[in-house]
């Protein structure tokens, strides 16, 4: 047997007004975040939209306020439990403002080109890109529609670009400042994704304490930020009788795939014969399994960061440009020697 649906007129802001008693400019008031109204006719308004089941329209709303309310995250490497957690915190303290988010997911940074201008397209209030890079180009189209755009944990030559990212450079030079301390002497650093600044910035910083207390870097391996490439490099650099006894992963991921092949497939013991530090504090470095030393990212902080700057940029247009960069701090477990000075 068919069961004819029902026509159901869409409930309006109208009809809402007419039930609370008060004007149209009331209801869409009562849903707007911030916006004046008494505390009495908000609840009016409210327990008439709930038992006449009414939503408002938000995309009719954004055409009448020039506001989509929506911010646009483009993001690649979603295996990296850094960005699932950053995109949590950005999801959750964007909704507290009052606004959704469009979530434009990439493989590299050639599809960055193509996904911006569908962002623009949904004329989203503004835009942060993670992991990945920017051309001219595309710098250039985001201020031709006034869209502001924000970097996330990296930054951009182009001196229009407004970024918060991680002080990479000094967290490799903290990196390498524990090796000494601990009184290593063979180093060797694997490296994430080609062409990313975050491991290129890890490495130099990492490299260039090395070179300021006379000491080399001994071996690398380039990886790509994924646990495969870390068993990998370790396999590269451990399968050899001058292997090093300090190995820097320019990541936690990698650096697990490091301890998992060291003491599984070899034995060795850590960190007596072998210390790892990993970048990013992720959870899993914590697990007992791993207890990975790591230089601690502040998500939460950089996060508030990018919002408070995007935020700024939306409601005053025209600001000079901002770099924030966010230190973070080395966390000592037990894949290295933690020797007391």
């Amino acid at each position: 047997m068919k069961i004819k649906k029902q026509n159901r007129k869409r409930t309006s802001s109208a009809d809402v007004a007419i039930k609370a008693g008060v004007s149209q400019p009331t209801v869409s008031r009562a849903f707007t975040a911030g916006a004046s109204i008494s505390k009495d006719k908000k609840e009016k308004v409210l327990a008439a939209a709930n038992k006449l089941d009414y939503h408002p329209n938000i995309i009719a709303r954004s055409l009448n306020q020039q506001s989509t309310k929506i911010i646009g995250i483009v993001m690649t490497r979603f295996f990296q439990t850094f960005y699932s957690i950053a995109l949590g915190e950005f999801t959750k303290k964007l909704q507290e403002k009052g606004y959704s988010t469009l979530l434009l997911n990439i493989t590299d940074d050639e599809e960055v080109e193509q996904v911006v201008p569908t962002a623009l397209q949904y004329q989203v209030d503004g835009i942060v890109i993670t992991s990945a890079t920017l051309s001219s180009k595309l710098v250039d189209s985001c201020l031709k529609f006034r869209t502001p755009l924000v970097l996330f944990n990296r930054y951009s030559t182009n001196e229009n670009v407004d970024a918060v990212y991680c002080d990479s450079v000094n967290g490799g030079r903290m990196v390498a400042q524990a090796f000494i301390e601990d009184g290593h002497k063979r180093f060797a650093f694997i490296s994430g994704e080609k062409g990313s600044s975050t491991s290129r910035d890890r490495e130099q910083g990492f490299v260039g304490k090395l070179n300021e207390e006379n000491l080399d870097l001994a071996m690398r391996y380039d990886g790509d930020f994924t646990y495969e490439s870390g068993y990998a490099a370790a396999k590269y650099l451990l399968d050899r009788k001058n292997r090093p006894d300090a190995i820097f992963c320019a990541n936690d991921l990698m650096g697990m795939a490091v301890l998992d092949y060291a003491k599984r497939q070899l034995n060795i013991n850590i960190p007596k014969d072998l210390a790892v530090i990993g970048f990013d504090d992720t959870p899993m470095a914590s697990w007992p399994e791993y207890q990975l030393s790591t230089i601690h990212q502040p998500i939460s902080r950089m996060v508030e960061a990018t919002i408070l700057r995007l935020m700024n940029a939306i409601h005053s247009p025209g600001d000079e440009t901002i770099i924030k960069k966010i230190r973070g701090s080395i966390v000592k477990r037990t894949s290295t020697r933690n020797r007391k000075k």
